[in-house]
């Protein structure tokens, strides 16, 4: 159930709490990914009581192949199997098969696809992956759907969004008919695609709002296309969302994306970037993006920001930081995505606090002008 509280007097923003079983989730949020079960380098009480998640996702595509639905099942769903207790939202796994462009084959039925394990091949069906995501019980699941891949054709993205709605219809009724298996309730979002044409985009929104969706996410974006053509989608997208409902941004992104994001309406992100640019040795602050590797940082016997809530900032040296990327220790990838994903939910905490207030508008353009900048 969904509840927005207020939206911005000068912005589209919205803050709103999503309540499920699994605990209420105040929006905007940003959920850490975690694909199979496990946000990399971090570990489930770490995500609670330093980064402060209020909800993770997973990957269907990922944990049907491996661990598989036989051994969930048996653990008594991905909750209980990851010690995970708060929400959880499992993607459908149409964005990987997407990916596997040479390793699969769409049809009106689903889509075939060969794993990227072994090789052997599988069907997913609006049907059979609402089965799975029973099985997952996960809090939040999501339609198949394809992804269309961009630039592409008017006619190519219309076949594939109308395809994208006959499956959405079939998944709808699949989760209607079913009931979950461990006592929880769960939802299920709709996904819009559409690519970057206005007129697919205001009439898939107008198709997924029909089926009564608890959710809605705007899919196909983030997959090549610039960032000002993003804005311009998500901008006409949620204008013709419904203002009752959740909004989940898919795939997105940069601390700037989130911002400007929450600013056109969108309450919900997802993204590897602050776990995958960490391990890389990149680090988002208040401030700017900062490359540890950088040799700038070989003599700097301080925190970078010592009043900012994170190991990294408080407890150790830049110094330290750049020992550990440059000697490749472990500790270093933890302490850099506890300090990333940290980042992003004090950005989300910072954004529903000036929404409160009214101040969003004064403030979200200053912090992502500043989140961009390179130290």
């Amino acid at each position: 159930m969904f509840t927005l509280h207020k939206t911005d007097s000068s912005t589209k923003a919205r803050l709103g709490t999503l309540k499920t079983d699994h605990g209420e989730i105040p929006t905007p949020i940003f959920m850490p990914v975690g694909t199979v079960g496990s946000v990399k380098a971090v570990n489930q009480t770490d995500l609670t009581e330093k980064v402060n998640a209020k909800i993770i996702l997973g990957n269907t595509y990922h944990l049907y192949l491996r661990p598989g639905n036989p051994i969930i099942k048996e653990a008594g769903g991905l909750h209980k199997f990851m010690s995970w207790n708060g929400p959880i939202l499992t993607d459908s796994g149409g964005y990987q098969i997407f990916s596997l462009s040479e390793m699969r084959d769409l049809n009106e039925n689903g889509a075939v696809f060969k794993s990227h394990l072994d090789g052997s091949e599988h069907l997913f069906t609006p049907e059979n992956v609402v089965e799975t995501q029973r099985i997952l019980g996960s809090d939040i699941m999501m339609i198949l759907d394809e992804c269309p891949p961009y630039p592409a054709e008017y006619d190519y993205v219309k076949n594939s969004m109308e395809l994208t709605h006959r499956w959405a219809k079939r998944g709808r009724e699949a989760f209607l008919n079913t009931k979950p298996l461990y006592g929880h309730s769960q939802m299920q979002f709709g996904i819009v695609q559409g690519g970057t044409y206005e007129d697919l985009r205001i009439a898939s929104s107008e198709f997924m709002s029909s089926l009564d969706f608890e959710g809605l996410a705007i899919g196909g974006l983030s997959v090549g296309e610039p960032s000002d053509l993003m804005y311009e989608v998500t901008d006409y997208n949620t204008d013709h969302l419904p203002a009752e409902k959740p909004r989940y941004l898919m795939g997105v992104g940069t601390p700037s994306n989130l911002l400007n994001c929450i600013a056109l309406g969108v309450d919900m992100f997802d993204c590897v970037m602050p776990t995958r640019n960490a391990r890389n040795g990149m680090i988002f602050t208040r401030h700017g993006k900062i490359n540890l590797r950088n040799a700038k940082w070989k003599n700097h016997h301080q925190p970078f920001d010592e009043d900012f809530p994170s190991e990294l900032c408080t407890q150790y040296s830049m110094s330290y930081m750049h020992h550990l990327f440059k000697s490749n220790e472990i500790l270093g990838l933890e302490l850099a995505s506890k300090h990333n994903l940290t980042f992003y939910l004090w950005l989300m905490e910072q954004a529903r606090e000036k929404i409160k207030n009214d101040e969003f508008n004064d403030w979200y353009k200053e912090m992502a002008d500043q989140t961009d900048q390179k130290i």
